[in-house]
């Protein structure tokens, strides 16, 4: 009886053994398993945050040059306007708006330009100079040039082929993330 019990217990011991290091394998792979699936998690998380934000970017973009476009036709409009010292005045303050329209712009392109992709950001600052034949031109119309109405008026196509390659641009982008 002696040999059967300690082949017994040995037959216990490595069972059990085997128990032991079977269940912390599994449980080192459950381990393993969760921390992959929480890595991959959160990535998606980072990707949709940052695809949202990309895209508000980009939304905030399109509203302002909308904004920046129709305050063009107002100065558009008071360019057709006879000279005057109310034209002038007029002139001068569409001109202040349009520096604070500007800005706002301009900050949006750089948010565009931190959000990235680059092809993205590249086509938003183009938007953002698109603006500035507009600024020549009425400053040129203040300063006495006859020529500023004409490239004032010439400078809409431009502009909004620019808005246009920009949406494009944003738009591949958004559905290739």
């Amino acid at each position: 009886m002696g040999d059967s019990s300690w082949g017994t217990l040995a037959i216990a011991v490595v069972t059990g053994g085997t128990a032991v290091l079977a269940s912390w394998v599994t449980s080192r792979g459950s381990t393993r398993a969760a921390r992959i699936q929480a890595e991959t998690t959160a990535r998606a998380q980072r990707a949709e945050r940052l695809r949202e934000s990309r895209r508000a970017a980009y939304l905030d973009l399109i509203e302002q040059t909308h904004r920046m476009g129709e305050l063009f036709w107002e100065i558009s409009a008071a360019l057709q306007l006879p000279d005057s010292a109310a034209r002038t005045a007029s002139l001068d303050a569409l001109v202040d708006r349009e520096v604070a329209e500007y800005v706002r712009i301009r900050r949006c392109a750089r948010v565009v330009e931190l959000e990235g992709p680059p092809s993205v950001a590249a086509a938003a600052l183009s938007l953002q100079r698109a603006t500035r034949p507009f600024y020549v031109a009425v400053r040129a119309e203040l300063a006495g040039d006859t020529d500023g109405r004409a490239a004032f008026d010439a400078s809409y196509r431009p502009f909004w082929a620019t808005l246009e390659r920009f949406v494009v641009a944003a738009r591949t982008a958004h559905q290739s993330e």
